[in-house]
C-alpha cells in the first residue's frame, strides 16, 4: 500500500510517497499553499492519482509534547482532508524533520548556493520514512 505524507507550511506543503509495498519513502512534489480547502483538495486528488491507502500529515510539538502554532495549523489541514475523502487520514509527529531534510542535503553534498530553497518534499520525505521504520519495527 502506498502512502502519502504532508509536511504542511506557511507558503509551502511538502509531499512525500512510499514505495507500493510501504518500506521506503521518496520525495513526490511540493505545493504552494493557497488556502486550506483548495490545498486539501489538490492533496486528495494527488491521492487518487497514486492509489494512496493512506495520508500521513505531519504535525509537530514543543519539547513538553504540547501543540505550537504550527501544529494548530496541521490539525486544521488534516481536518480539512479528511473531510474530503474516504481515505484514511493520521497525524504523525514530525518534529525536526526541517532539520533532518538540512542535515540530508548537506550530506548529499550540495553547494552553499544550492542549500537554500525549500526543503518540504524533503521534510515530508524523513517524516514519511519515520513513520514507515516505526510500524515496520513495530511489526
Amino acid at each position: 500500500m502506498r502512502i502519502l505524507a504532508i509536511d504542511p507550511g506557511e507558503k509551502n506543503i511538502g509531499l512525500a510517497i512510499s514505495d507500493p509495498t510501504g518500506t521506503i519513502a521518496n520525495p513526490l512534489t511540493v505545493l504552494k499553499h493557497v488556502s486550506r480547502v483548495k490545498d486539501a483538495s489538490a492533496i486528495v486528488q494527488i491521492a487518487i492519482q497514486h492509489d494512496v491507502g493512506l495520508i500521513v500529515v505531519g504535525q509537530s510539538v514543543d519539547v513538553e509534547g504540547s501543540p505550537t502554532v504550527q501544529s494548530r495549523r496541521a490539525a486544521r489541514l488534516y481536518g480539512v482532508i479528511k473531510s474530503q475523502t474516504t481515505i484514511p487520514v493520521i497525524l504523525w509527529d514530525e518534529s525536526g524533520s526541517t532539520q533532518a531534510a538540512r542535515a540530508a542535503r548537506l550530506a548529499m553534498g550540495a553547494i552553499r548556493r544550492k542549500r537554500g530553497g525549500h526543503l518540504d518534499d524533503l521534510a515530508a520525505t524523513y517524516t514519511l520514512q519515520d513513520y514507515l521504520n516505526y510500524h515496520a519495527e513495530k511489526g
